[in-house]
């Protein structure tokens, strides 16, 4: 991510810092530095070990979660600071996700950083490694979870953004289909949460239908093929992630003689075919918010200053108790600044990657008390 990226990161960052929580007080207490006994820097011969569980692979943004983690994890390798990752990653169901936090509990880890898969099943098992002293931070997704912080985007704000986007395009008029993640994943609820409340102030926007694509490509594709047959003159259609690249290929294969009015993915892939068309349409216009697999990572170097027995100063955090740390947006792209971003974040990079910023280590510092 280029310096005027962070630039405008650390702006949010701030903005985002004053969102008050708005649920009551926890009933446990996270911790706000290292558990007991931990020291205040990693002395010779102690290292810190940081476990990962994730029960999802079969996606992109997983995988590039992943490799950042280890990359961030080896800048505090060589400084001493900490052990390699422990990772705990497949794709399994809650029961599945249980027993990864269970082996990571066994295995004595100071820290777990969890994607989680379900908004409570986790509850008594992140609760039982709180209580063994492990810094717990939820990422990704955000869990209502007394003692559990957690790092990530605003997911239903996330969701508003290219919504209000299609509703305003659209005129607060027109007949739309959604394609959504897995129902009941906590950001998928959040995200389908923020689609709801904005389409409430368009009453005259219709949704004909909604389907999961299961953040899969292919299935997003098949998806938004049946719509297009059932609905041959739609207007638009709302949807997120890899099922984007998807959906626009499923339009793209059949080509209506009027386009739907379409949301897209802050991936290089998707700014192709936005360029694709474009050389077709040159009036054509889409959105793609960046969905940043950094703000792992970012938790990441939040974790290891907690470690450290850094103090966290929670007027800087918000969410639903008061644990979230809010990390902005990176990038939205428009028809306004397309050209720049693909050609300055897509150059050199594959297909496959997805706009992204990670936060460093000192500019994880506003988090935590001077």
């Amino acid at each position: 991510m280029t310096r005027r990226f962070f630039a405008l990161f650390t702006l949010l960052i701030a903005i985002a810092s004053l969102i008050a929580a708005c649920g009551g007080a926890p009933t446990t207490t996270a911790p706000t530095a290292a558990p007991a006994g931990q020291p205040t820097a990693a002395p010779e011969g102690k290292k810190f070990t940081i476990g990962i569980s994730n029960p999802f692979i079969s996606s992109e943004y997983r995988t590039q979660m992943i490799q950042s983690l280890i990359e961030v994890n080896k800048e505090y390798m060589e400084r001493g600071i900490t052990n390699e990752l422990v990772i705990e990653s497949a794709d399994t169901d809650v029961a599945g996700q249980i027993q990864q936090l269970q082996n990571l509990i066994n295995k004595g880890v100071d820290a777990i950083l969890v994607n989680p898969s379900d908004v409570n099943g986790l509850n008594d098992t992140l609760q039982e490694a709180i209580n063994k002293g492990i810094i717990v931070i939820s990422v990704d997704q955000e869990l209502n979870t007394p003692g559990v912080y957690n790092v990530g985007i605003d997911q239903k704000e996330w969701a508003k953004i290219s919504a209000r986007w299609l509703a305003e395009k659209l005129g607060g008029q027109g007949n739309i289909v959604l394609i959504e993640g897995f129902p009941g994943h906590p950001a998928n609820v959040a995200r389908m949460d923020g689609v709801e409340e904005v389409l409430k102030e368009y009453p005259g926007i219709k949704v004909l239908g909604r389907e999961t694509g299961k953040w899969d490509e292919a299935t997003g594709q098949q998806v938004m093929s049946n719509f297009l047959a059932s609905f041959p003159n739609l207007d638009g259609y709302w949807t997120q992630d890899g099922m984007a690249i998807g959906a626009m290929q499923a339009v793209m294969a059949a080509n209506p003689p009027k386009w739907p009015i379409l949301v897209g993915e802050g991936r290089c892939q998707f700014l192709q075919l936005w360029d694709q068309r474009l050389k077709e349409d040159p009036n054509f216009e889409t959105i793609a918010v960046a969905n940043p697999p950094g703000v792992s990572p970012t938790g990441l170097r939040i974790a290891v200053n907690m470690l450290m027995g850094k103090q966290v100063d929670k007027s800087k955090l918000g969410g639903a108790n008061g644990l979230s740390f809010v990390i902005p947006v990176p990038v939205i792209v428009t028809k306004e600044n397309f050209q720049e971003v693909f050609t300055t974040m897509c150059k050199d990079k594959p297909a496959t990657y997805l706009l992204d910023g990670i936060m460093t280590d000192e500019e994880v510092q506003q988090f935590f008390l001077k």
